[in-house]
């Protein structure tokens, strides 16, 4: 999945004859998984129509401070335009675009957005081949880049006046490209190789039944969801579950029992920095498994049972270099119980959940986390979203290496 899924994009276009690419623009920026919002200088649209670059990016396309044809003249609020984009670019970018950035004059919608920014702004310049060149042109591209602006070098070719040299805008491929690598390179678990387990095991009684838990994959999904959005390689393992990972970029192993995760944990321990251990793994598991439906002909009947695998332990066991996280669910003596099982278990971080704490625990879309570290250091959070709390535990993933 591209570094641009999910991201907010302010789009902006200027007026010169290369507006007219930023249709294929806006499309690969759409299919990346990107929600695009285009915003014209009245020239731009001389090359290339608002109809056609709405329709593309299923969004209305806006060009000046007000709906000169709405009879209520709705403000297009130029600052929360700014605010709501994770960045913008301004491609083409011409000669006039870019002197009005680079000395803050604001007589437009876009350039009333480009200053009210919080965001990173790229621009892709486009203009003819002295234009290019000229001092007051490069000066301005000195200028922008040292308010924070990235260039997006334009290329060589032919040009709308019959010559042939710099100037030309970049292609659309290569503009999502510069920016997919540009994005990609500041993630922070860049190069870092996660796996993360999720939801239940279910260890079979018969082929019929099985002993399982409630636990529905959410918190483990939204891990690994999280810290691939971050940069790093996911390996998800997931017991059954109803949950789908729309990340395509995560490797999902799907296991039933404890010992298929025992075996997949261990497969691809030594391929991975950090271990982050969310699933909701069986105890025991029946030490006899019918091969055929076990009949209701006795009133009562008992199972034999036995313990799996301690994933966690094992995998503490021959840790070499990686970050260990494990999860706690506890009912009593929370905390005690949780720091007894960091240190059993050599891991280098518990994640610790209590029952008793009201919309925390299985099935449910929140949670309410402690964290205990090696030091027993105990930090409470308050109950959050399940989606905030899986970006509080890669955070401290992110802290882990940063130190």
């Amino acid at each position: 999945m591209s570094v641009l899924s999910g991201k907010k994009i302010v789009l902006g276009i200027s007026g010169g004859i290369a507006a007219y690419k930023t249709a294929l623009l806006v499309r690969l920026l759409v299919k990346a998984g990107a929600n695009v919002q285009v915003i014209m200088t009245p020239a731009s649209k001389n090359f290339v129509t608002p109809l056609t670059l709405s329709t593309l990016s299923k969004n209305p396309v806006y060009s000046t401070f007000f709906n000169e044809e709405d009879e209520n003249n709705l403000w297009n609020n130029h600052v929360e335009l700014a605010l709501w984009a994770d960045f913008i670019l301004i491609a083409p970018a011409t000669a006039n675009t870019l002197s009005k950035m680079a000395n803050g004059t604001c007589d437009n919608l876009l350039m009333g957005v480009y200053l009210s920014a919080k965001c990173p702004v790229y621009f892709a310049p486009a203009m003819d081949l002295d234009m290019y060149k000229h001092g007051s042109t490069l000066e301005n591209f000195t200028i922008l880049q040292k308010f924070g602006n990235i260039l997006i070098p334009a290329e060589s070719g032919e040009l709308a006046s019959g010559l042939n040299g710099e100037g030309r805008l970049a292609e659309p491929e290569n503009i999502v490209n510069f920016i997919e690598a540009d994005l990609g390179a500041k993630l922070p678990l860049r190069n870092k190789k996660i796996l993360v387990t999720a939801g239940p095991t279910y260890e079979a009684i018969d082929p019929v039944r099985y002993i399982g838990n409630h636990s529905s994959g959410k918190m483990g999904f939204e891990i690994a969801t999280c810290a691939a959005e971050l940069g790093a390689q996911v390996i998800l393992i997931t017991g059954p579950t109803s949950l789908n990972c729309q990340n395509s970029s995560i490797r999902v192993i799907s296991i039933v029992s404890a010992q298929e995760m025992y075996n997949a944990c261990h497969k691809y321990y030594d391929f991975v920095d950090v271990v982050i251990a969310a699933a909701a793994v069986a105890d025991y598991k029946p030490k006899v498994v019918a091969e055929q439906k076990i009949k209701k002909n006795d009133r009562s009947f008992s199972i034999e049972m036995e313990k799996t695998k301690d994933i966690l332990f094992s995998l503490g066991q021959i840790k070499k270099n990686q970050f260990l996280v494990g999860f706690a669910l506890e009912t009593e003596n929370e905390i005690e119980h949780a720091l007894q099982k960091i240190h059993k278990k050599n891991l280098d971080l518990i994640v610790l959940n209590s029952l008793n704490d009201e919309g925390a625990g299985f099935g449910v879309s929140t949670n309410k986390i402690t964290f205990i570290d090696t030091k027993g250091t105990v930090e409470s959070l308050e109950l959050k979203s399940k989606k905030e709390v899986a970006r509080d535990i890669i955070n401290k993933v992110i802290h882990h290496y940063n130190e």
